[in-house]
């Protein structure tokens, strides 16, 4: 007991730094973000509280209030943090990279599987849709490692689905912010047993540029992207 009550002391630190990076991150791009997630704060509590003075029951529904209104400043901070992730990453090459590897469980992503020396990249995500490339740069040249890249795997697996779309905010181009929501919209045709077969096959053609390290983009150490807002 007394072990596991010093591993608890010991990891509440750790948060509270964590949360402290991502509120000074978030201020950066939101200035405001302090002052909205506050008064959130202040106005449900208030709703709240004056609901319970009208009932005769202050007490009770200021506690509720405090609660509730906890929640919803963690749920509009999460939301503008999201938000102000997402407007730094935009544009960096590798940012792709950075949203597929939170993408959730059932996907195996492969970072920059082919890549030219304008830094147009191309990602690879496996999940029970089939395989998906992502490509993130000009979309003209991009368009070409794409269909090199299809080409490829056609001749090796001609009877799994390819997707493919490209991360920008041009018309037909899948923004940065929803490229996890386009991956889980697909619908869903593989088996667990076929997706490993693919896996398999992809890991033994090998990758053009596996050597190579690919940033995972300029997120600061320690910061997770949250999971609830959709790119979502």
């Amino acid at each position: 007991m007394a072990r596991k009550s010093n591993a608890e002391t010991a990891a509440n630190p750790g948060r509270l730094k964590q949360i402290a990076l991502t509120y000074k991150m978030t201020r950066k791009a939101d200035p405001k973000v302090g002052l909205i997630v506050a008064g959130v704060g202040i106005v449900t509590f208030g709703v709240f509280l004056a609901i319970g003075f009208l009932i005769g029951h202050p007490v009770y529904l200021g506690i509720l209030g405090f609660l509730v209104a906890f929640l919803a400043m963690a749920i509009v901070f999460g939301r503008r943090a999201e938000r102000a992730a997402f407007g730094q990453m935009e544009g960096q090459p590798g940012a792709a990279a950075a949203v597929l590897d939170n993408v959730g469980r059932g996907w195996t992503t492969t970072p920059a599987v082919a890549m030219n020396r304008n830094q147009d990249i191309v990602h690879r995500a496996v999940g029970k849709a089939g395989v998906v490339l992502i490509a993130e740069g000009n979309p003209n040249r991009v368009k070409t490692l794409l269909a090199a890249e299809k080409k490829k795997l056609a001749r090796i697996m001609p009877d799994i689905p390819v997707h493919d779309f490209i991360v920008g905010t041009g018309e037909g181009e899948v923004p940065l912010k929803k490229v996890r929501t386009a991956l889980l919209k697909l619908p869903r045709v593989l088996t667990g047993p076929q997706i490993t077969q693919v896996n398999d096959k992809l890991r033994a053609m090998g990758d053009l540029m596996s050597n190579m390290p690919v940033p995972k983009g300029p997120m600061p150490k320690g910061m997770r992207m949250p999971r609830g807002g959709k790119m979502r």
